[in-house]
């Protein structure tokens, strides 16, 4: 997987940051062709940022998500309850090693952001099962999804979070599909980024 961490401030559509958390995973392949460049739904450009140690990866997409070019975060991840895509709609105060809190501070369960119906009705066009659920599975994803919505300022104008689970049994291509529902769903819902300013 390719990592365009970079490259977020020198396009000015608004960045989806699409990451597949599983250390080891190559869920999701931005990079279609010979030609190298990310698949990208209209109105949006997609980042790939690659699987880590959790603490590490909480981190760096919680940098990205400061970057005000940055308007969305899809955590992509497997669903071991079911056989369909399931949109985790919120996460649970819960440390990635047990029934500890994660914070004492922060929230009791954070809701996702992102456009969540929309999502669904995406990947069902598309052809494929999914559903949106309140359940977690305390695992990477949970983790991630509670840290990124957790440390978010109170801004009207919030970037859309969300977790998508993919089936563990499905072919690649299959997963690729449902991302790009997914992030096409999200982009439709983001705001054109201004003009960059000159000095």
């Amino acid at each position: 997987m390719i990592d365009k961490n970079a490259e977020i401030g020198s396009d000015r559509r608004p960045a989806i940051i699409i990451c597949a958390y599983d250390l080891g995973e190559a869920a999701w392949d931005p990079v279609e062709d010979l030609s190298g460049q990310p698949w990208s739904p209209p109105g949006a450009r997609t980042v790939a940022v690659s699987a880590r140690e959790p603490d590490e990866l909480a981190a760096l997409l919680s940098r990205h998500l400061r970057d005000r070019d940055c308007r969305a975060v899809l955590l992509v991840g497997h669903n071991r309850r079911s056989e369909a895509f399931r949109l985790q709609m919120r996460a649970e105060n819960r440390a990635l090693t047990g029934g500890a809190k994660l914070t004492r501070t922060g929230p009791a369960v954070a809701r996702a952001t992102a456009p969540i119906a929309d999502m669904v009705r995406a990947l069902h066009d598309a052809g494929l099962a999914a559903d949106a659920s309140s359940d977690g599975e305390e695992d990477v994803g949970d983790y991630l999804l509670y840290s990124l919505l957790a440390d978010l300022s109170d801004d009207a104008d919030a970037p859309a979070i969300g977790l998508l689970r993919a089936p563990s049994d499905i072919s690649l291509s299959t997963v690729q599909k449902g991302v790009k529902a997914a992030a096409g769903a999200i982009a439709r819902h983001l705001s054109p980024l201004p003009h960059a300013r000159h000095s």
